[in-house]
């Protein structure tokens, strides 16, 4: 007999053995039109034996990964402070024992956390940032940390030019100013990622990469807090996953699953299909 424990599909490596750790962050106290993505990453996990292992697009299998999933963090719903604090925690214990921190939210929030120890740990990150939202507000309704804020957040720590976005379609006209103005901006659709990609390549520069599931079409991924018509398909997000995989990449984020918007599965099952792939082709 064996506890019941859940991880998602065949991520079971031992911590010791394991070149990847999954940790979950199910936290949505921002979140500034429908709640739920708190449940996000549980639902990843628990909907992947829904999939294969084998991935006929990158010719890869997760039985032979070395993946260790260690669950969801248990965070404090009233501060968002604290909540943070304790993701930088166990994303820094990743980094300190030579492993990548693959992130599952929650809200987009949850990234800055992550990334505040990526950078301890590689003080020149770049961040490539795939999103509906430009996520530029310096506050939202007076909070500044706010999953409206947080690549304003990073940019705070980063600066100018590091911080690469990508598929952005909804925000406040100051936050396309601003973005066009500090950040490697390319609204509406993945145009210049390939660009982008073989001058960071080229570079050696570490990457962090967060992925907003809305960036997909709601057509596609309806099960998120703030849908935006316009999106791109699963194969276009495919296409841009592998195109940045062999990048300097030290760390990644996958958020704002709220699989209770969508009661057909099928946004958790884009999700898991997400995930894996991601997971594939972090494998070198």
């Amino acid at each position: 007999m064996r506890p019941n424990v859940e991880t998602f599909i065949a991520c079971d490596t031992p911590y010791e053995a394991a070149g990847v750790v999954l940790f979950g962050a199910p936290f949505d106290s921002t979140t500034s039109f429908r709640p739920g993505a708190r449940f996000g990453s549980a639902a990843m996990r628990h909907e992947s034996f829904g999939i294969e292992t084998y991935s006929p697009y990158q010719d890869k299998d997760m039985e032979d990964l070395a993946v260790f999933d260690s669950g969801d963090l248990e965070l404090c719903f009233g501060s968002a402070e604290q909540a943070l604090s304790d993701i930088e925690a166990r994303a820094a214990e990743i980094l300190s024992d030579g492993k990548f921190p693959l992130l599952l939210g929650g809200e987009h929030l949850v990234t800055l956390g992550a990334v505040r120890a990526v950078l301890q740990k590689y003080p020149d990150l770049h961040i490539i940032h795939f999103d509906a939202h430009a996520d530029l507000r310096d506050d939202y309704l007076g909070a500044k940390l706010s999953h409206a804020c947080v690549i304003r957040r990073c940019h705070d720590l980063v600066g100018d030019g590091r911080i690469h976005q990508f598929c952005i379609r909804s925000g406040e006209k100051a936050e396309f100013a601003f973005a066009r103005a500090h950040t490697d901006f390319h609204p509406l659709s993945f145009d210049g990622l390939r660009e982008t990609a073989a001058a960071l390549k080229a570079s050696g520069a570490p990457v962090y990469l967060t992925i907003d599931l809305d960036c997909l079409d709601p057509s596609v991924f309806p099960g998120t807090g703030t849908p935006e018509a316009g999106g791109v398909t699963f194969l276009q997000l495919l296409d841009a996953i592998l195109t940045v995989k062999d990048l300097n990449l030290v760390g990644a984020d996958l958020n704002e699953l709220a699989p209770m918007l969508d009661p057909s599965g099928v946004s958790t099952a884009a999700a898991c299909k997400t995930l894996r792939e991601l997971l594939l082709a972090l494998d070198r």
